[in-house]
């Protein structure tokens, strides 16, 4: 998932994005407690989509208070 496609977005589709890959991260590291993991890297993946995702709302948030 790249910043662009995300910029596509709307903002609901972001927040539903976002609570999709939190509940994947929380599983994951449920995962990683109970030694089950099997892909370590789709930890930083996920944390990193998230910090993606996070980005372009607070963008679009920035964008519609300027634009008041």
């Amino acid at each position: 998932m790249n910043a662009q496609e995300l910029r596509d977005k709307t903002p609901d589709e972001l927040r539903d994005a976002l609570a999709t890959l939190k509940k994947e991260a929380f599983n994951l590291r449920f995962q990683q407690a109970t030694s089950q993991i099997e892909n370590t890297a789709r930890m930083r993946t996920v944390r990193r989509d998230v910090a993606r995702v996070m980005t372009v709302l607070n963008e679009k948030a920035a964008a519609a208070a300027a634009s008041e």
